[in-house]
């Protein structure tokens, strides 16, 4: 499972947000400089997570983003599917009719087990979480040999 750019971005922004006080309203800019994300492209993103009731859109010229929901309610999973829709590890999943061998197949099975345990896993995490969890306090942070940020030891 590979989620879009659009999802990506999505998690950051909810992830900017998560980190604001209760019920603060932030500009598109400040979202999209403070987590590398373009401006023409939030707009769209923002647009998914309001119809997903993640995100409230406030329009003017105090407008920007603001939480629909405290971060503790708000899951991976949930910024996901709003821009990705839900969540599948192949096509035998998403149409099993396609697929001659379903009834005897094993690895069917095992995909079942494979996408509801990412989907708990997923699940799991809250924003709150994640807006805790963010920094990399008396260390410096770095990318390992996938490009994947985390924390130095100290």
């Amino acid at each position: 499972m590979k989620i879009t750019r659009a999802a990506d971005y999505a998690i950051r922004c909810v992830l900017y947000l998560a980190k604001q006080p209760p019920r603060e309203v932030v500009s598109r800019r400040e979202v999209a400089e403070a987590m590398d994300i373009p401006m023409a492209f939030l707009g769209k993103i923002a647009q998914g997570l309001a119809k997903a009731g993640l995100v409230v859109v406030r329009q003017g010229a105090k407008g920007g983003y603001q939480l629909a929901k405290v971060p503790a309610r708000i899951t991976l999973l949930d910024v996901i599917e709003a821009l990705d829709g839900e969540i599948e590890v192949n096509d035998c999943l998403t149409r099993p009719e396609e697929c001659g061998r379903m009834p005897s197949c094993r690895v069917h099975r095992a995909l079942i087990d494979i996408r509801t345990a990412l989907r708990r896993h997923l699940e799991a995490v809250t924003f709150e979480d994640l807006a805790k969890g963010d920094e990399c306090p008396g260390t410096a942070a770095r990318r390992d040999s996938e490009g994947a940020l985390g924390c130095l030891e100290s």
